[in-house]
């Protein structure tokens, strides 16, 4: 991954630089538990921020969407973009509200966008769009035919540059705080899978798949 160990380029973390990680482990696995990514642009001078499914195949983030899409239309044309990722993780409460916080995992990369065209690629990387939804799921659900995959574009991103920043951990009052009659600590933030609701016009006798029973258990 081209510079991302070079902490001196756009990726450098500046305020609370021991937050900051430039390894490839923490980043991918940053973008790989995240289910959705935001990116930003320019197109004509205006700045936009769109979120959007992501997927990483290695050393690359894969996104899909309508060919007549802004985001799609602007990312394959090779320009500079910026991605963020974050994944929150708890509520930091201190004792003064200037020390409030937040435990989170984040990662902002920089790259540009390819699109691509061989059909094999890019039904791999739906593939692997689709199973970052729900692993299983490429394999249970009709794949793609050919008027779909037309009208779908895919763009890889290459990872050229990335940072990754976390906090965790209790709040960090001042010492003249620690005194004082207020609770402080943290309140955790867990992502919970909830009962699946049928479809109202699914067919009878289609039960919940296993990949779907694991995961609510």
């Amino acid at each position: 991954m081209q510079n991302k160990k070079n902490a001196e380029g756009k990726s450098k973390v500046n305020r609370k630089p021991e937050r900051g990680f430039h390894d490839d482990k923490t980043i991918h696995k940053i973008i790989d538990e995240a289910q959705y990514c935001h990116v930003s642009f320019i197109q004509e001078d205006q700045p936009f921020i769109i979120p959007t499914i992501h997927a990483r195949l290695d050393d690359s983030l894969v996104l899909h969407g309508a060919k007549a899409s802004r985001l799609i239309k602007q990312v394959s044309t090779g320009n500079e973009i910026a991605i963020a990722i974050t994944i929150l993780d708890g509520l930091v409460l201190a004792r003064s509200v200037f020390h409030h916080s937040m435990n989170y995992r984040s990662v902002v990369i920089f790259g540009k966008g390819v699109e691509i065209t061989d059909d094999k690629k890019k039904m791999k990387a739906l593939k692997a769009i689709t199973d970052h939804i729900l692993q299983g799921r490429w394999d249970d659900a009709r794949k793609p035919n050919e008027k779909e995959l037309k009208a779908t574009s895919v763009i890889s991103v290459k990872i050229d540059e990335a940072s990754a920043k976390i906090r965790t951990g209790p709040p960090k009052d001042d010492e003249d705080d620690y005194s004082l009659p207020v609770w402080a600590g943290v309140l955790p933030i867990v992502k919970l899978i909830g009962e699946p609701e049928a479809d109202p016009v699914l067919k009878k006798g289609i039960s919940i798949p296993d990949y779907i029973g694991r995961i609510i258990k």
